[in-house]
């Protein structure tokens, strides 16, 4: 496969998470989620979707990268990881904006934590640039399990 179509794979199958994620997520910030009990360090809504944005963009290029610098076909196991991240992303705003089920989405979001610390640790072996392009997603989804569990705890 070609630089070029695999640029625009890994692109495709990452913005399509991404839509996903948006549509369970834009419908419910105005109404179910604004009347949920916050902490005091709940950050304003519309900061939400620049922050995903630039997380996702992210996320494919550090995928980008390691796809490029390696022979796939071999190593199930990172590609495993990396699908696996996405489909917990996904699900945590589909548990956390649909379902509307605390205990849900707290267990998500702490699955997606450590699949992320392991996602990390797989391409920190291919690849420097690529898994340090992941630090960000690691730091925000930490912030957000604490944002979580403090609505879990609070409502």
């Amino acid at each position: 496969m070609n630089k070029y179509l695999k640029m625009i794979s890994s692109i495709s199958l990452t913005l399509l998470v991404w839509f996903a994620w948006s549509y369970f997520t834009m419908g419910s910030i105005e109404s179910w989620y604004i009347d949920l009990n916050k902490p005091s360090f709940n950050p304003p809504n519309w900061i939400f979707w620049p922050v995903w944005t630039i997380l996702y963009i992210l996320i494919w290029i550090s995928f980008y990268l390691i796809w490029m610098k390696w022979f796939w076909a071999e190593k199930s196991k990172v590609k495993i990881v990396y699908f696996l991240q996405l489909l917990l992303n996904f699900s945590w705003s589909f548990t956390f904006f649909y379902l509307q089920n605390p205990l849900y989405w707290l267990v998500n979001i702490i699955l997606l934590w450590l699949i992320i610390i392991y996602n990390i640790i797989l391409f920190y072996k291919i690849d420097k640039k690529a898994w340090s392009i992941m630090i960000p997603y690691l730091l925000w989804v930490t912030f957000a399990s604490a944002l979580n569990l403090s609505l879990y705890i609070l409502n």
